[in-house]
């Protein structure tokens, strides 16, 4: 059965990567600045030199691709999906949601995470274009390989770079699973051998900018202040949130990527909780007519956009790379995941500024013969969470994907809604969330990329 299910895959594999990719000619081509979020300049990672001769190497390949298998050339397909990038997003956001890891500090991650793989990525490529040596396949056309051969040369490798840097990072978040997210790194690293699309050397050198570049996110990731301890207490007053254990209190304390500074995008203060604008906003909720349909939207987006909400957008994102196809570069869908989610959590650090900042009241407290379709999260009403973050996937992804941009911005905005339809967001905390997340996906993609879709 196992060896049917893996001809299967290989098959399926080898029909979509022979499928005619979207044409980059009619996608607005992304160029990803040259600069990257850990370090200063690609150039400051240095790289060991190949061998001048790669006699050697040649026939060390030949060994390796002689005894490969069915099931090799599956799993390099695999791992081949969607550049270097692609499979190593699809597993961190299994170990976030195996371990329950929700928002905000699941977007903590995350961003971490995708910052290390996209200066790696870029770190490779940058050295490409100094690199003389010819593809192996150039060198020695009797290898034969499962995929067209790439132009240019293959030293050092990305796939490496990603991977080593991807289990590094990964070590570091969930430790105990350290040497389960190396042996991954290994295999994603041995299928590129296998099959016979890079040289050893390419993958040592790889290998060498992601322990760099693993570094230099760990190092940020200990003194980001995310492992803060709230020694506070929940203000007492009218027109205050009142509960116990208040969602990541200290979240908009955290260094963000982007932002100046955590209450750069603050809104003004929400209006006085006995005032008519208020009694408005009320009464809207009061008034909106729940249906089956408005109400599986408003749960829709609780389950699979509340404390998961990382994961919903990064599977769009995902879905997104693969259908555009070679119209983004590598180095373009590194830095696509990347700015979703360094945006995702600056707009969550914001967010969490103004939650904290202000304390307000949810509806169904300001008024407890109010009942909301389900219990509202346990933080503060103003601004609203979805606002801001699926705001700002949304605009960031309308960005990055000019084809599917009306359908995205209106998923976006669907999320926002959604929170009144339910019931536990007044107009107001949408109106604030939405204008925070619109402006940090902005000057997220301004920083990201020197072009963007219009």
């Amino acid at each position: 059965m196992q060896k049917l299910m893996v001809a299967a895959f290989a098959a399926t594999a080898a029909l979509l990567l022979s499928q005619p990719a979207r044409s980059a000619a009619t996608v607005a081509q992304l160029v990803p600045r040259a600069e990257g979020w850990l370090v200063k300049s690609y150039g400051e990672i240095d790289v060991p030199a190949p061998p001048k001769n790669a006699a050697a190497e040649l026939t060390e390949i030949e060994a390796i691709v002689a005894k490969r298998t069915p099931e090799d050339v599956a799993r390099f397909h695999w791992w081949a999906a969607g550049g270097p990038v692609y499979r190593w997003n699809e597993i961190i956001l299994d170990e976030l949601l195996d371990n329950f890891v929700t928002l905000p500090l699941a977007a903590r991650h995350l961003a971490l995470f995708h910052a290390a793989l996209d200066d790696a990525v870029a770190a490779s490529w940058y050295h490409r274009k100094s690199a003389t040596r010819p593809p192996l396949v150039a060198a020695d056309p009797s290898v034969k390989t499962p995929i067209r051969a790439a132009a240019g040369s293959s030293f050092p490798s990305d796939y490496a770079a990603a991977a080593t840097a991807a289990a590094e990072v990964l070590g570091y978040i969930f430790p105990a699973r350290a040497s389960v997210f190396a042996a991954t790194a290994e295999e994603a690293m041995q299928a590129r051998l296998l099959a016979g699309v890079e040289y050893p050397s390419d993958v040592i050198a790889g290998r060498a900018i992601g322990q760099r570049i693993a570094a230099l996110a760990i190092a940020r990731g200990k003194s980001d202040q995310s492992d803060a301890k709230w020694t506070g207490s929940v203000p007492e007053g009218p027109g205050r949130w009142k509960a116990a254990n208040p969602i990541a209190p200290l979240a908009g304390t955290w260094k963000p990527w982007v932002l100046a500074r955590a209450d750069e995008f603050r809104p003004s203060p929400p209006p006085a909780f006995d005032s008519d604008e208020v009694k408005a906003a009320l009464a809207e909720l009061k008034a909106f007519p729940r249906t089956p349909k408005s109400n599986h939207r408003a749960i829709y987006w609780e389950v699979y956009g509340g404390a998961r909400a990382h994961a919903l957008w990064n599977e769009t994102a995902r879905l997104k790379l693969l259908e555009y196809g070679e119209a983004l570069s590598p180095q373009a869908a590194a830095r696509a995941l990347a700015a979703l989610n360094i945006a995702f959590l600056d707009a969550a650090i914001a967010c969490w500024d103004a939650k904290y900042a202000y304390w307000y009241i949810r509806p169904s407290q300001l008024d407890p013969d109010f009942k909301p379709l389900f219990p509202s999260p346990n933080h503060p009403s103003y601004p609203a969470a979805h606002g801001c973050l699926s705001t700002a996937a949304a605009t960031v992804l309308a960005g990055i994907f000019p084809h599917d941009r009306g359908r995205l911005l209106a998923h976006g905005k669907e999320a926002a809604e959604a929170r009144i339809w339910a019931g536990i967001h007044y107009r107001f905390d949408i109106d604030s969330g939405q204008a925070i997340g619109r402006k940090v996906a902005e000057k997220t993609l301004e920083r990201a990329f020197v072009d963007r879709a219009p």
